[in-house]
């Protein structure tokens, strides 16, 4: 039997669109799944595309692959991973490698890692985001473990990755979880990116009065500017799309409860452990939540809003537009800043120039405003914040009072918009010299004994507030 050069177990719409690309690519694949219905319908439709090499169980997918071997893991993530993980390690031999291709939670990742470096076997958690598309035709790829994982794996992976200017869009992220963490800070990124969308079709629907239609033109002009992405030029594809059972817009016949898988959610979970502030991410995290609850939202339907309903002429489209970008930027710039947090916090000496260069292409979240991120980066690979770039600073500068009146505006008709307030919220925050803090901290002084710093001398102090309030070192 001719052996594989790599496997994929887990046939799915993402393993089985990932086993073709690396057939295509000229790869030997060696291809099992569960149901070994799904491997055969595989070879049948998809056989001609390249070398698939087919097993009804895992023993013969291991006997199948080249030494070291090299197979990839596209399944459920959670216990369904583990115990898939559990059987290939029993079936493998020191020096091969297991790649976990799916959406793992980072901690999860560095437990697999360290169990299977002890029995000298190679674990590489591998952020992929592309969806079923990106899978088949190149995504991009965040693989973390060893460094010697990387040499057998990337070349691999760079081959099958999208390209933007020939360059790959796969690097290695870094040790252990890595690879997933920066997976998981791209959807919760993609997370904040979608809700800010989401509030710029909202507020411009109810504050003009536009259709759908209309503003699906909105969006693909917009594209041809600074906010060319992939999301925004799908936003217009899906405003534009009508129902053909009712003819009315695809977007008002859709249940407006917006669904999730966790990465969000463990996103906000990990920067608050950090100590972090991702605000955005948040916000978009938690309106889905809200989306979620029609009971509350029905029960409440009845509350007072603004007797204004509508409000603005056209210039209202181009302050959207800017006060998009602005909280745009305020949404990566607090990604980056969670993952530069991570990176001190277990070591992983991330290259965050590098996290934008691979996500230009293949990603959910790729858009031309990345090539500006790295650009910031190489100029200055410690930069503290995004928002102290020159080039982002200027942009959040121009879009200020744009910015402004959106917020304003929202909050006169009356609709929400968490993404663009808490974006606002927080540049206005990370540029003020003095915040209230200062009085949180008095209060947490006063009823806890907890303490504070001077702005005048060193040291701790504490106030004897029951007492003569007099200060002493604590």
């Amino acid at each position: 039997m001719d052996l594989a050069d790599i496997g994929v177990t887990g046939l799915a719409t993402m393993g089985r669109n990932l086993a073709r690309n690396l057939a295509r690519h000229g790869y030997a694949v060696a291809v099992h799944n569960r149901s070994h219905s799904r491997t055969q319908a595989l070879v049948r439709e998809f056989g001609g595309e390249g070398t698939f090499v087919p097993s009804e169980d895992l023993a013969g997918f291991v006997a199948s692959l080249k030494r070291p071997r090299r197979a990839i893991i596209m399944v459920k993530a959670g216990a369904g991973t583990d115990a898939v993980i559990d059987q290939l390690a029993e079936l493998m031999e020191p020096g091969d490698m297991i790649v976990d291709g799916g959406n793992a939670h980072f901690e999860d990742t560095r437990r697999r890692e360290a169990a299977l470096r002890e029995r000298g076997l190679h674990f590489v958690g591998t952020g992929i985001s592309g969806g079923e598309e990106g899978a088949l035709n190149g995504p991009s790829i965040m693989p973390g473990g060893s460094k010697e994982s990387w040499e057998a794996l990337g070349p691999i992976l760079q081959d099958i990755s999208a390209k933007v200017d020939g360059v790959p869009c796969s690097v290695h992220v870094g040790p252990d979880g890595a690879g997933h963490f920066v997976k998981m800070v791209h959807n919760g990124i993609e997370y904040s990116d979608m809700q800010l969308i989401a509030e710029s079709y909202d507020l411009l629907r109810q504050a003009l009065g536009a259709t759908p239609a209309e503003l699906a033109e909105v969006f693909r002009e917009w594209n041809r500017g600074e906010l060319d992405s992939y999301l925004i030029e799908i936003t217009a594809e899906v405003l534009d799309q009508v129902d053909a059972e009712t003819g009315r817009p695809f977007v008002d016949v859709v249940v407006d409860q917006a669904e999730q898988k966790g990465t969000g959610r463990w996103t906000v979970q990990s920067a608050l452990d950090l100590g972090v502030p991702v605000t955005g991410i948040a916000e978009a995290t938690f309106a889905r939540a809200l989306s979620g609850h029609p009971e509350q939202r029905a029960a409440a339907r009845s509350l007072a809003g603004p007797e204004l309903s509508s409000v603005g002429g056209r210039e209202l489209i181009e302050d959207v537009r800017q006060a998009l970008y602005a909280s745009k930027i305020v949404a990566y710039a607090q990604g980056f800043d969670q993952m530069a947090a991570a990176s001190k916090e277990y070591g992983w000496d991330l290259d965050l120039g590098a996290m934008a260069t691979i996500w230009r292409g293949g990603c959910i979240i790729r858009a031309k405003f990345l090539d500006r991120i790295r650009a910031a980066y190489d100029a200055n690979p410690g930069l503290p914040t995004l928002l102290a770039d020159p080039t982002f600073a200027g942009a959040l500068e121009a879009a200020q009072d744009s910015w402004r009146r959106v917020v304003t505006t929202a909050i006169q008709i009356g609709v929400p918009t968490p993404g663009f307030s808490s974006a606002l919220a927080y540049y206005d925050g990370l540029r003020r010299d003095r915040l209230p803090a200062a009085l949180v901290q008095g209060l947490r002084d006063y009823f806890g004994a907890h303490t504070y710093h001077r702005v005048d001398k060193e040291g701790t102090f504490h106030t004897d507030w029951s007492g003569d309030r007099t200060e002493s070192p604590a």
